[in-house]
């Protein structure tokens, strides 16, 4: 084969790049032909031309077709350039490169489809100056690029096209698909220049950007090295495609195998009689015949239970992988209960079940109305947060009764281990699955209810965090597919309606707290608790005990004197255990046959009860000057906190009790601060700070208290102190306060007005940032109380301080 014969040519269109460029005359001389100042330019795809390599493309667009034939039936010459963009339909002067190839128009082939198949040789290199028109073709003004060739004594060039040469048979030997006829010819080009040209033609790459460049670059040199590294690349890439390609062929010869024995080996498992016949995994395959679940879980499936049956039972082994395909099928999968979506039953339901918490029966109902609405619906992440003894734990029940769904709980108060909640491996001994998909196997369903209760006590240790394995668990983003590493596949929680319980958010992971919808359930009124008592509380523990109700009553006062003076809760769970007392007592007379009267007095509840446990919280008064009433809120609810505040003759030293933590210190200090920067509005004597000592108390000195929110409370009990003004009587104050006197708005505000209700105050003072929260509050709340919006210490005390010096009153 003579190398100017033309071999293999692959028709391309101006869409395509994969081809084999044809070899010409390796020596022809481009001299002969002069590049025109004009030149229509044909625009190409996916393929770049290269001096003096011939290829044939096939042109179906209308402009691309005319400028063929016109040129054709003419000079016969034309530009080709490349598209920036290969998506471009219909390109334009600036949709192409700049550097393009004169080239000659070798023949012209009618195909059937219309479509014309031309065969072009490149010439040489041009830049394109401007451009004239773009219609009916592209027609450009250009010059000649001219290739800058190495010396004739470069050593270092011909080792380059050396490696070149080598580097490109390499990518030809990797390449089966490739004509091997193409080695002849790279092995017999003798120009180094067409070398260059051929191999980069005829190199696969990415991106036609990458030919691109190797075009626009003038110095030989430099050409050949950048396509010496583009064939260090293609050969790397096709090593790698080889090394797959037999590791697959190798593998499916071992499958091959693998089925050959496998055969064999149960033949001889039958004929010891060990094989398939065992009841236990008949009662499996019997069980999935009409299962349903993913394709992935059956061919898992599948798989394990050819293992299990090519087990021997009398195995170490065996039991587990039992238990691991039993568990497999005992999960329901694609099994979803059908939801109630009676809106009116199920607010019905709710109500019957508990007093109040309209914020979480809302959230509920809204999820319902727009399941009814759209038929499918993500489950929300519900996190109901507060007081121990509200009701939040058993208000999952009620949801779950209200939706027709199978309810589960899972207790995390105390949980270290992050393997209760994604299972273990069960290549462990003794491996289980997490809590999560074990409630799940218990519910039978996989849109079930479940509790996670007391979220905001999981603890971390060394074996590791669980609240970081909840936050797959509680994002409706990532727990459609949730990873436990038990069964080791993926299981859609997306449907399971989750709802978490707190008592204080402070202690959940920001992260985790950030997946959930946040709502709280603050604490009852006593009016509140009387109506729970009578409707819920009562029955069941006359139920539980087994009294009828008929022997025991109790009215709305007896049942405020048990709640005032044995109970000290925002819940209910104290109120049912003395409930529970009484009734005890009564059975027991019941049970002796002793005459009892059904319905019992406040007298009779000291006698069960005994003395009263808690004295009620009650305002004090304001006969002394430097006692302020401030409110509080604690896990329990919310309380009345006294300052106290006295002065004795010293050298102005400030001495704190009543076990308070660093930050109620700190605001202890503030306030006095800010007294004595202001002592002049107050008329207080500059020397008065220097000669008198304060002393400032919180009563209850046993009980920790901490926060900044006592911080007017106590620059209120101070300034008090110094100018022996009373406090306006029945107010209760919370609020924090900085050194320039700003009150800053303070959280719990629902919990501390209850307490104020309940000691009778009847005005409140608090930040007016805080005003946005009284108006979220019920008015039931609010009745009988007044609220005081203040901006500063200031307003505080113009409201809070009388001129109306207290009686005996101690001159400063």
């Amino acid at each position: 084969m003579k190398l100017n014969d033309i071999f293999i040519p692959e028709q391309i269109d101006d869409e395509d790049v994969n081809y084999i460029p044809i070899v010409v005359n390796q020596e022809s001389d481009d001299k002969v032909t002069k590049t025109p100042d004009q030149l229509p330019l044909l625009p190409l795809r996916n393929a770049v031309l290269f001096t003096r390599t011939v290829i044939p493309i096939t042109i179906s667009r209308e402009k691309s077709i005319k400028l063929i034939r016109d040129v054709y039936n003419s000079s016969k010459l034309l530009g080709v350039s490349t598209q920036k963009d290969s998506k471009t339909d219909n390109p334009g002067s600036a949709d192409l490169y700049t550097v393009g190839t004169l080239a000659k128009i070798l023949k012209i082939i009618e195909m059937p489809d219309g479509a014309v198949t031309a065969i072009i040789q490149g010439i040489r290199r041009f830049d394109i100056i401007e451009y004239i028109h773009d219609e009916p073709y592209i027609l450009a003004r250009v010059r000649d690029r001219a290739d800058i060739r190495p010396a004739s004594s470069d050593s270092e060039y011909g080792n380059i096209i050396s490696s070149v040469r080598d580097a490109a048979l390499h990518v030809l030997k990797l390449s089966p698909h490739l004509p091997q006829e193409a080695a002849f010819a790279i092995k017999n080009i003798e120009s180094r220049t067409f070398l260059i040209n051929f191999i980069a033609s005829n190199l696969e790459v990415e991106e036609p950007s990458e030919k691109q460049k190797l075009l626009e670059e003038d110095h030989l040199k430099q050409r050949a090295l950048k396509l010496l590294e583009l064939l260090n690349k293609q050969i790397d890439i096709l090593k790698i495609k080889n090394d797959i390609q037999q590791k697959v062929h190798t593998e499916i010869n071992q499958q091959q195998r693998e089925y050959y024995l496998n055969n064999q080996l149960k033949t001889i498992q039958e004929e010891l009689g060990i094989g398939n016949n065992r009841d236990e995994v008949k009662e499996l395959r019997e069980k999935v015949k009409d299962k349903q679940w993913p394709k992935e879980v059956a061919e898992v499936f599948e798989k394990e239970m050819q293992k299990l049956e090519r087990m021997n039972p009398n195995y170490g082994d065996y039991p587990m992988q039992f238990n691991y395909v039993e568990f497999l099928v005992e999960l329901p999968w694609l099994h979803y209960s059908t939801d109630n979506l009676d809106l009116k039953n199920a607010q019905k339901i709710l109500d019957e079940d508990h007093f109040g918490l309209e914020k979480v029966k809302e959230r509920i109902l809204e999820y319902l109305a727009i399941i009814k609405l759209k038929g499918d619906m993500k489950s929300p992440i519900i996190c109901l947060y507060g007081p121990p003894g509200v009701g939040k734990t058993s208000l999952g029940k009620s949801v779950a009764r209200a939706l027709g769904r199978s309810f589960g709980r899972i207790s995390l108060g105390g949980l270290h281990d992050e393997a209760e909640i994604r299972g273990h491996r069960k290549t462990y001994i003794g491996a289980m699955p997490g809590r999560i998909i074990q409630t799940i196997r218990k519910s039978g369903t996989s849109n079930p209810v479940i509790i996670l209760d007391e979220i905001d006590k999981v603890g971390t240790d060394f074996r590791g965090d669980p609240a970081a394995a909840l936050l797959e668990v509680l994002d409706p983003e990532q727990n459609g597919a949730f990873h436990d590493n038990y069964i080791d596949l993926d299981y859609d929680l997306s449907k399971v309606l989750f709802i978490t319980t707190a008592n204080n958010i402070g202690n959940i992971h920001p992260a985790l707290r950030d997946r959930m919808e946040m709502i709280d359930v603050s604490g009852y009124l006593i009016e509140e608790k009387i109506e729970i008592a009578k409707r819920y509380l009562l029955p069941k523990q006359l139920e539980i005990h087994g009294v009828k109700p008929s022997k025991l009553k109790l009215s709305d006062k007896v049942l405020e004197s048990i709640i005032e003076l044995y109970t000290r809760e925002s819940g209910v769970r104290s109120l049912e255990k003395q409930l529970a007392k009484v009734i005890r007592y009564v059975g027991k007379k019941i049970a002796f046959e002793e005459n009892i009267k059904s319905t019992l007095t406040e007298k009779d509840i000291t006698t069960i009860l005994g003395a009263p446990k808690f004295l009620k919280e009650l305002y004090q008064g304001n006969d002394f000057a430097g006692v302020v009433t401030g409110l509080a809120w604690t896990e329990n609810g919310g309380e009345i906190l006294f300052i106290e505040t006295s002065l004795s003759r010293g050298k102005g030293n400030l001495t704190i009790t009543g076990n308070l933590g660093d930050v109620m210190k700190e605001s202890a200090v503030i306030a006095l601060e800010y007294v004595k920067a202001h002592a002049d509005k107050l008329n207080i004597p500059s020397e008065a700070f220097d000669n008198w000592n304060i002393h400032l108390h919180v009563p209850e000195g046993a009980i920790p208290k901490d926060g900044p929110s006592a911080g007017i409370t106590m620059a209120t009990a101070i300034a008090s102190a110094f100018t022996q003004r009373k406090v306006r009587k029945g107010v209760a104050m919370t609020g924090e306060i900085t050194l320039r006197g700003k009150v800053l708005p303070v959280g719990g505000i629902k919990e501390k007005i209850l307490a104020a209700k309940r000691a009778g105050i009847k005005d409140i003072v608090l930040s007016r940032e805080n005003e946005k929260d009284i108006k979220e509050i019920k008015d039931i709340y609010l009745r009988g109380l007044t609220f005081h919006y203040v901006d500063t210490i200031y307003d505080v005390f113009d409201f809070a301080l009388l001129t109306e010096k207290v009686k005996g009153a101690v001159k400063i």
